[in-house]
């Protein structure tokens, strides 16, 4: 191993620096501070657990994101957690135990076996409130008000209010009949938006089926696309409709509150089929390809734990969030202050950092370089001025 690479990070893990790890810290304790003040309380789960309760419910996807390893305690197998929407499920189900609706929020890192997009991190610090105890549309809407609150409190606009429903695939399948190896080629090539895979998957099918399911690749758009869904689905697969009309109240529901957030459907999304129950949604904004933040109905999750329950939620990615921001000021500098142990400087020390100001240290008569004021004595006073150039030079 050459010097060069004792320094070097792996691909896709990145270190957060002064300036943008205190701008980082700034926007965290915003965002935590804004879901408080609409009912949702901090839980701090674990950066490690066993691979048992931290994979249950959630798919394949997940199982191959997750970084394993043997706890030399037990002998059992841990994981590192790529998500931390199971291991809220869990304190829900389990550690909290309580009746009614609950409403949790969440900041940490992560860590990820290979980024989820080519230009992703694979240590996303993911931030993120959930809902249980609560199956209506009302709680669906309240965690997507919340969504296009968080970007708007980092000072992002212009968002794209991306909106599905995995029932439409689900009522579309069932109609369909497909053998089980067809439904998995179906099922890719949809969540590529392929459709040669998906004429090729479906070339064995009737002409019925084979309109039935294509179809789907063209339902995204604006709300004409749901207009065009019922009368597509409400002879051949009429058990969409109810997914459809849910996705219709959503958006009118948003649409009255949000003006300013355009809406776009695709009833093909499937991200995250395999444990969604219900609304899926994402935000998009302008220069940034990849979802923001994205969420979705995750009912029953929670009963690997003991206690089904009905769950809706969203996540984002403080690091994705922080490169779309502006840069910021520097703003005014620190206040150097001399090596000494006399009480009076002591306190008046105290008394500045207490009002938010930054004083630092002058080890060896050389200021911090982000000092531009000093103390100085004067007439038995501690008083805070300019600093000297000549000083800060030396």
């Amino acid at each position: 191993m050459t010097s060069v690479d004792r320094w070097q990070l792996p691909d896709g893990v990145e270190e957060v620096l002064p300036q943008q790890a205190a701008a980082a810290e700034r926007l965290r304790r915003q965002l935590l501070d804004l879901f408080r003040s609409w009912g949702y309380q901090l839980v701090i789960p674990p950066l490690v657990e066993f691979t048992e309760s931290l994979l249950i419910g959630l798919g394949a996807d997940l199982d191959l994101l997750t970084f394993k390893m043997t706890d030399q305690l037990s002998g059992r197998t841990l994981g590192v957690r790529a998500d931390m929407t199971p291991q809220v499920a869990r304190i829900d189900a389990h550690s909290l135990a309580q009746s009614g609706v609950t409403r949790l929020c969440y900041a940490g890192s992560t860590l990820h076996t290979r980024a989820r997009t080519p230009t992703g991190s694979r240590s996303p610090i993911q931030l993120g409130a959930e809902l249980y105890g609560d199956d209506s549309l009302a709680a669906d809407v309240e965690i997507i008000r919340l969504m296009l609150a968080t970007l708007a409190s980092a000072g992002l606009s212009e968002i794209t209010l991306d909106l599905g429903h995995v029932g439409v695939y689900g009522a579309v399948l069932e109609a369909a009949g497909l053998e089980p190896e067809q439904e998995e080629a179906v099922f890719d090539a949809l969540q590529r938006k392929s459709l040669p895979d998906l004429e090729l998957a479906l070339v064995d099918a009737d002409a019925d089926t084979r309109e039935l399911i294509v179809s789907l690749v063209e339902l995204h758009g604006d709300d004409s696309v749901l207009a065009r869904a019922r009368e597509l689905f409400s002879a051949r697969a009429p058990q969409a409709l109810a997914a459809i009309d849910a996705l219709q109240d959503v958006a009118t529901d948003i649409c009255r509150n949000r003006p300013d957030v355009a809406i776009y459907f695709d009833l093909a999304e499937l991200r995250g089929y395999h444990y969604h129950t219900g609304m899926v949604f994402a935000a998009y904004v302008p220069g940034h390809g990849q979802a923001l933040a994205n969420g979705g109905r995750y009912n029953d999750v929670g009963k690997v734990f003991g206690r089904a329950r009905p769950a809706t939620g969203f996540a984002t990615d403080l690091k994705a969030l922080m490169a779309l921001l502006p840069a910021e000021e520097t703003g005014r500098g620190a206040i150097s202050m001399p090596d000494s142990d006399d009480p009076a400087l002591l306190d008046r020390v105290a008394a500045l950092r207490s009002a938010g100001e930054v004083v630092i240290n002058c080890l060896a008569g050389v200021p911090d370089p982000r000092c531009d004021r000093e103390l100085a004595e004067r007439d038995g006073q501690w008083q805070v001025q300019a600093l000297n150039t000549d000083q800060a030079a030396s």
